[in-house]
């Protein structure tokens, strides 16, 4: 793609560009292993064009040349060796030259470190060099400088477009580090966070769901620079992704762990305690089997208050972990599967300390087949440390089953959905067929199952049936067959057919 200096990138000319460096490696990389690749170099090109950027202007203002040496002028210091100019001229060995690219660019930057180390790009069989260098050719067709990009947050959204290609390509895979972006859209219109918060997620994936957070409260006219995202991600891959996704959207101020965090909660505070936050936003693994039920039995954090989850499914491990991470005026937006709703035995005991303890806010419904890989209708949970008078011993459940748009592999949410669903809970309203504010009275007589067929009754009344004029009608029809009948007997009488 030819690059003129005058017209700048487009966000479209941007996600084709990048889009198509996917399609190089496609054939000689499983696609769920070559986002790492991708993503590692755009992140390389990116930070060395910046860099140039800012150490010419220095030059040209100054008529000095410390900004090529000094690291205190730039967000991030490239040496030599990691630019761009660099890599470009390679010609052998060109992967071990990358792979020295990263190390020098973490040695440099401490806010780098452990995020390229994850990326080996000196693998002979997957990616040789004739191979490499047309993937390098390709980038270098780009400028990635702030002064080549139309707006600002262009390379944050052309990142967040390639981690749902990528999730798009590895289907089920792709659930592992990606929700659907309408999906979160709808929780953290729900949970509202708001400028100066600390936002957590605990299973934080590529990190969408901070993303949103910010790009909401920008929405709303709030300054999201005093905003502190915090999250917990054990993949390792995924943990890079993340801390690359956050930087080229420009948030700096970031704390992302590595780690399980029903295992090994990372986001302590310096007493070693959890950390509390004004919103937790996640979406766990659905009834993760093998979630960590021994190290849970003697959890020195007490986040298990409710009851210890079963072995084979840890969707309350994770509820229970965020509603002990929630300071006094917390709230939290969770994605479940139906099963917590209903199921019995400890599940049951869990919910009902829940709802006892007036945590649970509100239950939304949401349509089956959103999520890559599982076809199963999930839910949001919302939970609160601080009710409104209004709101307290009541839940808010709420049936957004019925909207939503058909895709080919799964559906979607669409814009009207999302407004449908966070007015209705905003108006804290009655809504037939849709949604209700249900006592706790009640749901106690429900032996604390918050199963929403319950609460909400979605039967379509059949229209009844007026017999008179049904068979008025049946008469009406018999009547003209037999006309028409004596017609044709009529007509084929005259052409000889028949007595």
């Amino acid at each position: 793609m030819e690059v003129t200096t005058l017209a700048k990138l487009t966000q479209q000319e941007l996600e084709a560009h990048l889009w198509e460096s996917a399609n190089i490696l496609r054939g000689s990389i499983d696609s769920s292993d070559y986002k790492n690749y991708i993503f590692g170099l755009l992140f390389l090109k990116r930070l060395s064009d910046v860099f140039v950027e800012k150490a010419t202007e220095i030059e040209q203002e100054e008529n000095d040349d410390y900004g090529w040496h000094d690291p205190d002028e730039h967000q991030f210091f490239v040496p030599e060796r990691a630019r761009w100019s660099h890599i470009q001229i390679q010609t052998n060995d060109i992967g071990n030259e990358i792979n020295k690219a990263f190390e020098a660019l973490e040695e440099e930057n401490t806010a780098l470190q452990g995020v390229l180390a994850t990326i080996d790009f000196n693998d002979k069989e997957k990616l040789p060099d004739k191979l490499l260098m047309q993937l390098i050719q390709h980038f270098s067709a780009i400028d990635l400088s702030n002064g080549n990009l139309s707006e600002p947050d262009m390379l944050g959204r052309a990142y967040e477009y390639l981690i749902k290609q990528f999730a798009d390509d590895a289907g089920k895979k792709g659930g592992e580090f990606y929700t659907p972006s309408k999906v979160v859209e709808l929780i953290v219109n729900l949970i509202k966070p708001e400028e100066g918060m600390r936002v957590c997620d605990p299973t934080v994936g590529s990190g969408g769901m901070l993303v949103q957070s910010v790009d909401y409260i920008k929405a709303q006219g709030g300054d999201p620079r005093n905003l502190s995202l915090h999250g917990q991600e054990r993949n390792l891959s995924t943990w890079a992704i993340c801390k690359m996704n956050l930087l080229l959207h420009g948030l700096s101020d970031h704390r992302i762990e590595r780690g399980d965090t029903i295992r090994e909660p990372e986001l302590l505070g310096e007493d070693k305690e959890l950390l509390l936050y004004d919103r937790v936003i996640a979406n766990p693994p659905f009834s993760l089997k093998n979630w960590g039920r021994e190290e849970a039995e003697g959890d020195e954090y007490g986040r298990f208050r409710y009851g210890l989850p079963p072995k084979n499914a840890g969707d309350y491990g994770f509820v229970q972990h965020m509603a002990s991470t929630l300071n006094h005026q917390g709230k939290a937006g969770v994605v479940m599967p139906h099963g917590v709703l209903f199921r019995g035995g400890a599940e049951g005991k869990i919910r009902e300390g829940l709802l006892k303890d007036d945590l649970i806010e509100a239950i939304i419904g949401l349509p089956a087949n959103l999520f890559y890989g599982t076809g199963i209708p999930a839910c949001i949970m919302i939970l609160n440390r601080n009710k409104t008078e209004e709101q307290k011993g009541k839940v808010f459940i709420l049936d957004g089953s019925n909207d939503y748009q058909e895709g080919k592999n799964q559906n979607h949410l669409r814009d009207e959905d999302i407004t449908k669903i966070v007015e209705a809970y905003d108006a804290w309203e009655d809504q037939e067929k849709f949604c209700r504010v249900v006592d706790l009275e009640e749901i106690k007589e429900n032996e604390y199952n918050l199963n929403i067929a319950r609460y909400i009754d979605t039967t379509e009344e059949e229209e009844e049936i007026d017999v008179q004029s049904a068979v008025a009608e049946l008469k009406k029809l018999e009547q003209e067959r037999e006309e028409i009948e004596a017609k044709m007997y009529g007509y084929l009488k005259e052409l000889g057919y028949g007595g």
